[in-house]
């Protein structure tokens, strides 16, 4: 039976954009609209964004970006990238980006209306670009700003020789390939998961009588894409990068392990700069409550303007910095970040703050103490692939503007819960969060998903952080360290913390058949038990990063 979807197509081009198709050195052309400031005297600084959205679509509204950038006299490009909506060329995801980034910007710094001084600007796969674009090393990419992004954007796992975990699958990592990369085109359609799941993307094919080079090239097993044809972004000459981070954005999972790495190489970590947001994927903004139709910039144009200066001042005024010359790299902290519940930005020279401190949580009986339980045990809980645990957003993109109250989590059979009582003065959270653990499985493989939350008086629970993992050879018990992430997060006095522990999270994962076999191959499903050591030398803590109370300061 022929699927639903919505086919989107290209918008018309706007007047004010002059558009070009930009040759590639294999001969192939990229569609690239030209926005220039009024009255502009001739040549200046240009911000690029190469995007695979439609570069004039409602979806990304480019034109309006473009136009507040040009308000302040930049010069701003912005490209659809190869095979899709105009641009020519073969339609795969990730591959194609570095050398394509590195023409482009060679084209833009021969114009007469440039300087040969370009930043590139972004969020998601146009941050994507910017990172494969600066791993070509060209000289004329000056800045950039990559949100809510990474190196290893939208990588499917792949288990290593000898290694015991990796990565759940996300959802979207596979049907990314048959939206938004199926070809020129986008199209919006939602999946039934019926096993095998492998027979949702046949049927799609069916539907639209073609297949998806993305999608073969992940199935049954992902080939390892040669991203970096010129090698990793961090290893090439450093460009000073203004990283955008979420605390809920749920792609964070590829940009932390970026910002670790740049850490590992001196002179890229002295020309890198953190902006972290209390944000999701899609740019809501934590409000401590789900959005209103008129406060949501996707509703509501006149929200969609208010929210402009919060998200792209910070872009500018390190562009003009770095691409103009006005004032100097030490007035832009080194580190800026939202606490929630604190008005503005917090500004520190490291991240963690400097005086930032561990506290180490225990689990047991229940509860989450600084006092490890007295003795050994261990608590158990069941893996259902026919019943998963359900995802607590319908849209994990975009997790603020919905804010799901996530307490019935704990009230399920199949989730553990251990509660911290409540808190008789505020904590801060200002750093990494880590989950660690001695576990097992009754299967060959299991999933992880911990999520930390904050439980108010009135008993619901929002999420502060989460991290996930999937054990291989796992009816041996091991011990296993999960990374949760960051936070920047204020638990209130009366508040308290609760962990929670499931083995699946469906559909934001793809869901373990509990058999070991392919997860989108897999027919038959195996009922698991999973089992947690609490207390004794194997307990199950969890690590926090806090800032002292002024009490204790």
């Amino acid at each position: 039976m022929p699927m639903e979807y919505r086919r989107v197509a290209p918008a018309p081009v706007p007047a004010e954009a002059d558009q070009n198709m930009v040759r590639m050195r294999d001969g192939v052309h990229l569609a690239t609209d030209i926005y220039h400031p009024a009255g502009a005297d001739g040549p200046g600084p240009t911000v690029l964004t190469r995007l695979p959205y439609d570069k004039v679509g409602e979806y990304t509204f480019i034109p309006t970006i473009a136009a507040y950038f040009s308000q302040r006299g930049y010069r701003f490009v912005a490209q659809d990238v190869r095979g899709k909506f105009r641009s020519e060329g073969e339609t795969i995801s990730w591959v194609n980006e570095a050398y394509d980034g590195h023409d482009t910007l060679a084209w833009i710094a021969a114009q007469t209306w440039s300087d040969g001084i370009v930043g590139m600007w972004g969020d998601s796969y146009y941050g994507y670009t910017q990172l494969a674009a600066a791993s070509t090393g060209h000289p004329a990419l000056r800045a950039m700003v990559p949100r809510f992004t990474g190196t290893g954007l939208g990588s499917i796992p792949i288990r290593r020789a000898g290694a015991r975990t990796a990565r759940p699958e996300m959802g979207i990592n596979r049907i990314y390939h048959l939206t938004f990369m199926q070809s020129n085109d986008s199209f919006e359609w939602e999946p039934e998961w019926t096993r095998p799941y492998a027979e949702i993307a046949e049927r799609w094919f069916d539907t639209v009588g073609e297949r998806s080079a993305s999608y073969d090239l992940t199935m049954p097993h992902p080939v390892e894409l040669r991203r970096f044809p010129a090698g990793h972004p961090f290893d090439a000459p450093p460009v000073p990068t203004l990283q955008t981070i979420g605390w809920w954005d749920n792609c964070a999972i590829w940009q932390w392990p970026d910002h670790e790495a740049i850490a590992e190489r001196p002179a890229w970590a002295a020309c890198e700069y953190l902006l972290i947001e209390a944000s999701d994927h899609e740019n809501y903004q934590f409000i401590g409550r789900g959005y209103r139709e008129e406060e949501d910039p996707v509703l509501n144009p006149g929200a969609l303007e208010r929210m402009l200066p919060r998200y792209l001042d910070p872009a500018i005024e390190f562009f003009d910095v770095f691409l103009r010359g006005r004032g100097t790299p030490v007035d832009i902290p080194k580190v800026r970040w939202t606490l929630t519940g604190d008005p503005g930005l917090k500004a520190s020279p490291s991240w963690p703050p400097p005086d930032a401190e561990p506290l180490e949580l225990h689990l047991g009986g229940g509860s989450l103490s600084s006092e490890p339980p007295e003795g050994a045990q261990t608590s158990t809980w069941t893996h259902d692939p026919e019943e998963p645990v359900p995802s607590p957003a319908a849209d994990s993109f975009a997790f603020l503007q919905e804010y799901p109250d996530e307490a019935y989590l704990a009230g399920r059979p199949d989730v553990l819960a251990f509660s911290a009582e409540p808190r008789s003065a505020p904590l801060v959270l200002a750093g990494p969060i880590s989950f660690e653990a001695t576990v097992c499985s009754s299967g060959p493989e299991a999933d992880f998903f911990i999520r930390l939350t904050d439980v108010a008086p009135d008993g619901s629970a929002h999420l502060v952080a989460r991290g996930e993992a999937t054990l291989f050879e796992a009816t041996d018990p091991f011990r296993v360290r999960v990374p949760m992430g960051h936070a920047g997060y204020r638990l209130r006095a009366g508040h308290a913390l609760r962990l929670t522990i499931a083995s699946s999270d469906a559909p934001e994962f793809i869901v373990s058949p509990g058999t070991g076999e392919h997860r989108w191959l897999a027919v038959e499903t195996c009922r698991t038990e999973q089992e947690i050591r609490l207390g004794g030398d194997e307990g199950a803590t969890l690590s926090l990063t806090v800032l002292p109370t002024p009490e204790d300061r």
